[in-house]
């Protein structure tokens, strides 16, 4: 396993289209996941310790976000799930009911979508503005392969929060650490 971090956040660059197959039997593109206010794209996986140590935090602050910021979410499962039993989309199925996903679970089988977007890991995040451009790339919280304190700030939400608000995302950005995403050959 990889570690790696994710680039800056390039202000304002547009959001890439995509249609993605997602676990609830939709097709997702961008139009159909923004919210009123922005969209958050995440590159998560089944199998990434990073991810399973945010997972609890990840779904209570997607939960708020749409609820009461309107800022919708969506996460993409990038990973050959060849190299990684644990990402096939049956147990992609799993994951999203047992952790009662707020938001659509969607597949990149030709990781097009990945490197339209610049995914380097899992997690990755994308936190856009209402016109779909870049605000956010950074960092969930200080979590890594374990969870961050319980009183650790919550780095993304307080973002995309502003993002709602202001529309501009924070100049001061931590960026998010994960394994690397699993590329085909």
């Amino acid at each position: 396993m990889v570690s790696l971090v994710t680039p800056v956040c390039e202000f304002d660059k547009p959001a890439p289209d995509f249609a993605l197959p997602g676990v609830d039997g939709e097709i997702w593109t961008l139009e159909k996941a923004r919210g009123e206010n922005g969209l958050l794209v995440m590159f998560i996986c089944n199998h990434c310790p990073y991810v399973k140590a945010i997972l609890p935090r990840l779904v209570r602050d997607t939960r708020e976000l749409r609820d009461k910021h309107g800022i919708n979410s969506i996460a993409i499962m990038s990973n050959d799930p060849a190299q990684y039993v644990e990402d096939s989309f049956d147990n992609m199925k799993k994951v999203a009911r047992e952790w009662d996903f707020p938001f659509p679970y969607v597949y990149d089988e030709t990781q097009e979508v990945a490197r339209a977007f610049g995914a380097v890991c899992t997690p990755d995040f994308f936190g856009y503005n209402r016109d779909l451009k870049l605000q956010y790339r950074g960092r969930l919280d200080a979590s890594r392969k374990a969870p961050a304190p319980e009183n650790a700030r919550r780095e993304l939400f307080e973002a995309m929060v502003q993002v709602a608000e202001t529309g501009r995302g924070p100049e001061d950005q931590i960026p998010s650490m994960g394994c690397s995403i699993k590329w085909r050959e």
